[in-house]
Order: structure tokens, then sequence, then C-alpha cells
């Protein structure tokens, strides 16, 4: 399996294939089905990583057989013609959201999404300035990464799109002041900040700085491409806050861990340009029918599986916690809830020895690049408790190691 550590080195990235192979131990994954990863050496590795996008677990049985009748079928739209897939798909996610977010554009990832509403919101606002937060991640495409925060990711690039103003996220009047300012299209925000280390915002600040965005005649764009679809429990936690957003962001886990799939639930308001006229912001790949049809079977398995998600999330949690108390004097802080944790350590080194080790002794985390003491668990709904208990046993064996490697001599 060399040659793809040899074409990761020479067409792609040294760093990328020393990390590979780290991971790997000199193997590569070939095959994958539930919360399982299978390697090229015969070994089997528990995933819950996969940065989000496997909520339903790897080859869902509905989603690959929705696939695969669909690519039997009519695997490409011609986007001049009606097709029921695709607007099965925009019925389908308008009824959850409800009558205030009635419109849908579909997409094929997360950053799609960002860049439709950050044009939606000043084009029909006519204003420019537009909030984010501290900390904050929504993507890597200019547009986007206008609102990001880290300064890894903007270094060399700037100045990017003009007009952002990133808020402290325990200032209660940041969007006041803000607007007070003039010139305000819209506040973005994520309920909870998963790249960032899995930093949650208060329901209240959310509900506080989202009714003075809207009473300044500002729209309210809530990015959930990672924690929504209920792998945090509901399926907006902004809507379940009581706030009303008008736009939703969904992706990752929307297409079923199949197919790239984004979308966008706006309100009627907010997505009135698109309305006028549908081709003023378009995508080749948005609303492709193979994506359409993963995408209305996963939403079919997301409802079904809510309650084993919450069982799993208690469990994980439980365990988190335990852990936590055997490794106080390493572990900082545990946060999170239902399936989306970060777990704090004292150190980046003590992190970095713990992510490589956890991958070696068969655990597939995500690290969070904009906070590198901090690991971040995503795991599946169809993970059985074998697999959450076993997950534990190795994050405590990997975090003793970490300890004894960085204690001094």
């Amino acid at each position: 399996m060399g040659d793809a550590f040899d074409v990761l080195r020479q067409h792609v990235s040294p760093g990328a294939a020393l990390g590979a192979k780290f991971a790997g131990g000199d193997a590569v994954e070939v095959e994958a089905s539930g919360a399982v990863v299978r390697l090229s050496d015969g070994r089997e590795l528990i995933d819950f990583g996969s940065y989000a996008v496997t909520l339903l677990g790897h080859r869902p049985p509905a989603v690959v057989a929705a696939v695969a009748e669909q690519l039997q079928r009519m695997p490409t739209a011609t986007r001049t013609l009606a097709n029921p897939v695709v607007t099965g798909l925009i019925r389908d996610l308008a009824e959850r959201t409800g009558p205030s977010l009635s419109r849908v554009w579909l997409g094929s990832d997360g950053a799609d999404a960002v860049e439709l509403a950050l044009k939606l919101a000043r084009r029909r606002s006519g204003r420019m300035r537009v909030l984010a937060v501290e900390r904050a991640f929504h993507g890597k495409t200019l547009g986007a990464l206008a609102l990001t925060w880290n300064p890894i990711f903007r270094a060399g690039l700037e100045p990017l799109l003009d007009h952002v103003t990133h808020l402290d996220p325990d200032d209660a009047d940041a969007v006041a002041g803000e607007t007070a300012r003039g010139d305000v299209a819209a506040l973005v925000v994520e309920p909870i900040q998963a790249e960032a280390g899995v930093h949650a915002l208060e329901p209240e600040l959310l509900r506080r700085w989202c009714s003075d965005a809207h009473a300044a005649g500002a729209y309210v764009v809530s990015d959930e491409i990672q924690v929504g679809l209920g792998r945090c429990g509901p399926l907006s936690l902004a809507v379940s806050y009581g706030v009303e957003p008008d736009a939703l962001l969904l992706g990752k886990a929307l297409g079923g861990g199949v197919v790239p799939l984004a979308a966008m639930i706006a309100s009627e308001d907010l997505h009135a340009p698109l309305a006028a006229d549908p081709t003023w912001h378009t995508s080749t790949f948005g609303g492709h029918p193979l994506s359409c049809a993963a995408g209305r079977a996963a939403l079919r398995e997301l409802d079904a599986l809510a309650p084993r998600a919450a069982d799993v999330g208690e469990r994980l949690a439980t365990g988190l916690a335990r852990l936590r108390r055997a490794h106080a004097d390493v572990v900082v802080d545990v946060r999170g809830q239902g399936l989306l944790w970060g777990l704090e350590l004292a150190t980046p080194g003590i992190a970095g020895t713990v992510l490589l080790e956890l991958a070696q002794r068969g655990l597939l985390v995500s690290p969070c690049l904009s906070a590198r003491q901090t690991i971040r668990l995503l795991p599946p709904m169809v993970a059985s408790d074998d697999q959450i208990d076993a997950a534990l046993e190795i994050l405590d064996a990997a975090i003793a190691y970490s300890v004894a490697v960085e204690a001094p001599a």
C-alpha cells in the first residue's frame, strides 16, 4: 500500500502523507460499515471522527439502497426539467423546519450554503456588514473564510470579504452595539462552535443577539452544518432555543455519509432574490439526484434512530465524566452534548500524543484544528454499547500513556 503514501507525498503534501502513515501504521482504509473502518492489514478501528459526516455510520443500508436505485434510473439531472427526487428532498426539508423557513436551496458542501447566505443577506438588505463570532468556523472559501476566526486559515489571504466584525461570545450587548453603528446585513452564528473546541453559545445569549439583530433589520443565519440533523438532539438547535433564524444551514450528515449534500432552508424574505431569479446563484451539482435520493433516505433514518442517538449520547457523557475524574490532572474540561464532545487536555503536546495513540489503539477521532488542545468525538447514532465502552477504554489508555510520555524524567 506504499503507493498511496507516495502519491500523497508527491502530489498532495508530505505532511498529509506523514499524518496518514502515523494514523494507519502503514495501512490504508479499504472498507467501512457502521462505526467500524477496516484497514488493509486486517485491523478494525472504531470511527468517532470523519468530521461529522457519518452520523448514520458508514454505508447505512437504506441510504446505499436509495442511491443504488437512483443510479439505475437517472443519476444526473438535466437542470432544465423538474425532477421529483430533487423536489421530494426540498419538500422533506421544508416540512421539517416549519412555515417560517419554507424556501430551500441545495448545494454540495457547507461552504456552498454559507456563501449563498452571505450573498442573500447583502443583496436583500442592501447593507454590507456581517457579524460573526470569535472562534467561529464557517469554511475556507473566500467568503466563508471572512467569517472564520482562526488566523491560521486567513494568513496570506487578507484582505478577505470586507466588513466582517467578530463578536465576543461573552458580551450580551455586542450585537446591539454593532447594529447601532449601522449597515449590518446579517448575524451568522454556530449554536455550538465545534471546530473551535466544542464551545456552546448560551441559549439566552443567542436569543438576545438574534432579537437585537432582527430589531435592527438584520438577518440571522444559524450555521448548523456540523451540529444539526440530530447530532446534538434536535434538527436545529437554534429553533429549539426559540430563536427564529432567517436561514438554517445543514450539511455533512445530510447526504447520509454516502454522497456530498448541503442545504440552506430560508425565510421567504431572505430568499426573495432567488425566488425572483433562480439563476442568480446556481451550482452545477446542487440538487444532484443521487445526493437528493441519499438525503431523503438519510432524513428518514435520522428520525428512526433518534432514540438510539439519545442513548449513545448519554452513555458517552457518563463515561467521559468518569474519564475526567480519573485523569483530573490532564483533562482540563469535557464539553458537549448528544453526539458531539470535546476533551480539552492540559497541553497541545499531550493532546497530540493522545491523538496519535488513539488511532494506533483502534479509535479514530477528529482533531480541532482551531483548538489543538481539544480532542473532538463525533460518534455515529449506530454505535453499539460495546463500541462506546471500547472507545472509552482506548481513551483512558491513550491519556495514561501520554501522561507517562510527557512526564519529566
